[in-house]
């Protein structure tokens, strides 16, 4: 039985796969409707979470199925110190497939090793967040119809940020990608991902602190937040925010076909002015979460039932 933890659980062929399906929801919905009924989603939240967790109660509802939810560690038996080996037990007399976010990495890992029913990882603590990667990755298929021979500019906290991480992973299978990797040099990205994903991979990469100055080469611009909590003072802080705050002045010499991605929450890293421009896609991104959430449901349970 399969479970999806990391992105490299699922290869290029079944990416491929998910997106086709995927593709296929997003033309005929009608088609889809049923295909979950009388199974049930149970999504284990122990740390917050909006978009993620509405995501794949959405697609779940929209196959016909149903959610069982636990939105918080507090309203668990995790409060009263049940080890999540047991909670996956338990839940996998309930459900038929489980969704879990939880702050401790590696924790829906150990979920997947006692569970009866297929595990998808929604976000442990800086590790791993493999369906926001697959909305990623959806996204750059619907814009730019490929996913070889790109030039990926990575802006923001490279180095708290699970989602770059994730997506630098997948993208490395790809031939002809550029990295480009937009930080102030608190937030770089961390040595092992340089090491064991770019430099391992071959993938050509340059580091810069400036926006500006790769603006013109790239085709897709992966924004995050630069968060405040993450510098020693507030001066270094206070002198590069700016810097990193996207807005249609410093899109001035950007691509006519740059995408603009960003994972949300957003809080000032894009100017909302540039919500209208038509190379903005991460309310995109939204949306293709919810269909990438649906096809995954979908594999794993087919496989499930397949033994």
């Amino acid at each position: 039985m399969k479970s999806v933890i990391d992105i490299l659980d699922l290869s290029v062929e079944e990416i491929e796969e998910l997106i086709h399906t995927a593709c296929d929801i997003i033309a005929r919905p009608e088609a889809y409707q049923e295909a979950c009924r009388h199974k049930k989603l149970a999504t284990l939240f122990f740390e917050p979470s909006t978009r993620t967790r509405l995501s794949f109660e959405a697609a779940m509802y929209e196959l016909g199925g149903n959610v069982l939810s636990v939105s918080s560690g507090s309203s668990s038996s995790a409060a009263k110190g049940e080890s999540v080996a047991d909670t996956a037990k338990t839940v996998s007399c309930y459900a038929d497939i489980i969704a879990m976010r939880h702050p401790n990495e590696g924790a829906p890992y150990v979920a997947s090793l006692n569970a009866s029913v297929p595990v998808i990882n929604a976000g442990d603590g800086g590790h791993n967040h493999p369906t926001q990667t697959l909305a990623d990755l959806l996204t750059i298929y619907r814009e730019k119809g490929r996913f070889d021979h790109l030039t990926v500019g990575f802006c923001g906290d490279l180095k708290f940020g699970r989602t770059v991480h994730s997506l630098i992973n997948a993208l490395s299978r790809y031939e002809g990608i550029e990295i480009v990797l937009i930080s102030p040099e608190e937030l770089k990205l961390p040595s092992y991902v340089k090491k064991d994903v770019l430099e391992r991979n071959g993938i050509p990469y340059r580091q810069t602190t400036s926006l500006l100055e790769p603006m013109p080469d790239l085709d897709i611009l992966y924004m995050t937040r630069v968060q405040k909590e993450r510098f020693f003072n507030e001066e270094d802080y206070l002198r590069l925010k700016d810097s990193y705050i996207l807005d249609l002045k410093k899109l001035e010499t950007a691509r006519e076909d740059l995408s603009i991605m960003h994972p949300l929450p957003r809080v000032n890293e894009i100017s909302v002015a540039v919500d209208a421009d038509p190379r903005a896609c991460y309310f995109k991104q939204v949306l293709n979460g919810k269909y990438m959430r649906m096809a995954l449901i979908l594999k794993l349970l087919k496989e499930a039932e397949q033994g």
